[in-house]
Order: structure tokens, then C-alpha cells, then sequence
């Protein structure tokens, strides 16, 4: 099973724009893929009182992450690098059996002009340590807000060569 990370809990966000996208079009290719929100995290992890403790709200969230064989990050940057609430999402999950030889995509963006290089290099270092293989073709969607129409999908034709590639590869990864 495809989890696709939508990697911010900003409300109503261009990321979480871009996983229903990625999940409507790999459906088209006969894929099945859920939506992890990383809005949908419980409220004691972000403020840190999970510490020495279990979280029983996060169990599902771990149930979901570890039957999933791959995983789809959609990336916003956030000052040079990706959100911190993504890092705080993956040192939450138990290692090694949510990431460990397992396969990731990654699809970096900003409403700047790079699409999120920096943070996606970033995170590919942190996928190769916790044992991700992640798959070459990394996107990076820059201005974001002019690629995405007012149905919630990328249109521009550049971007969708490259996110259906992607996809392809994915798919076969």
C-alpha cells in the first residue's frame, strides 16, 4: 500500500493540494494510495508530552505507516529546509519497522522560485538514514500557487510531464 505524507499541518495547504492530486492520478493508474495529514497528528506529540509515554492517539497513525510498502512525501518548504512538524512525524514513528527498506518519492514545493531543493536534499539524507530508498526522480514545484487551479490541480504542462514520470517510476520502483 502507497502512503502519501502530506508533510505540514498548516490547514487548507497547497501540500495537502498536491497528495489528493497524487492520489486521484495514481488511482487513474490503478494504484490505491491513503492521505496521511500531518493535521491529523495528535495534539500531546506536538507539544511534546508523549515523552516516556505511549500515545494511544498515535497508534493508528503507526498502524497506517507500517503496513504501508511506500510512501509519497509532498514537501512545502519552510525557511530553506521542509517543516519541522515532518521531522518531529518521522522521529515519532518506531524504527526500524515504519521506514526500513521501504520506498519513498519525493516532491518538494514553494511559492518561490526553487520548489524546495534545499529541503528535499534534506529530507533524501534523512530517508537514507532511517533506511528509505528513495527514488531518483525528485520534483521540485516551484510558484506554487500558479501551478495549482482552482479544482486543486496541477495544470501547467511542464509539471505534468514530470509528475506523471514520476509516477511512472514510482509505480515500477
Amino acid at each position: 500500500m502507497t502512503l502519501i505524507v502530506s508533510g505540514t499541518n498548516r490547514p487548507d495547504s497547497n501540500t495537502n493540494k498536491i497528495a489528493k492530486y497524487y492520489q486521484k492520478i495514481l488511482a487513474q493508474k490503478g494504484e490505491k494510495a491513503d492521505i496521511l495529514s500531518l493535521t491529523k497528528l495528535p495534539q500531546d506529540l506536538i507539544s511534546g508530552g508523549y515523552y516516556g509515554k505511549s500515545l494511544p492517539d498515535f497508534e493508528a497513525i503507526q498502524h497506517q505507516v507500517s503496513k504501508a510498502d511506500k510512501f509519497i512525501f509532498i514537501v512545502p518548504e519552510y525557511n530553506g529546509s521542509f517543516p519541522g512538524i515532518l521531522k518531529l512525524f518521522i522521529d515519532s514513528c518506531k524504527f526500524p519497522i515504519s521506514f526500513m527498506d521501504k520506498k519513498a518519492a519525493l516532491v518538494g514545493h514553494s511559492t518561490g522560485k526553487y520548489g524546495n531543493i534545499r529541503g528535499i536534499e534534506h529530507l533524501t539524507g534523512v530517508c537514507n538514514y532511517i533506511g528509505l530508498h528513495v527514488l531518483p526522480l525528485k520534483l521540485h514545484i516551484p510558484n506554487i500557487s500558479s501551478e495549482i487551479n482552482e479544482d486543486g490541480d496541477l495544470f501547467k504542462e511542464d509539471t505534468l510531464r514530470f509528475t506523471e514520470m514520476q509516477m511512472d517510476k514510482f509505480l515500477i520502483f
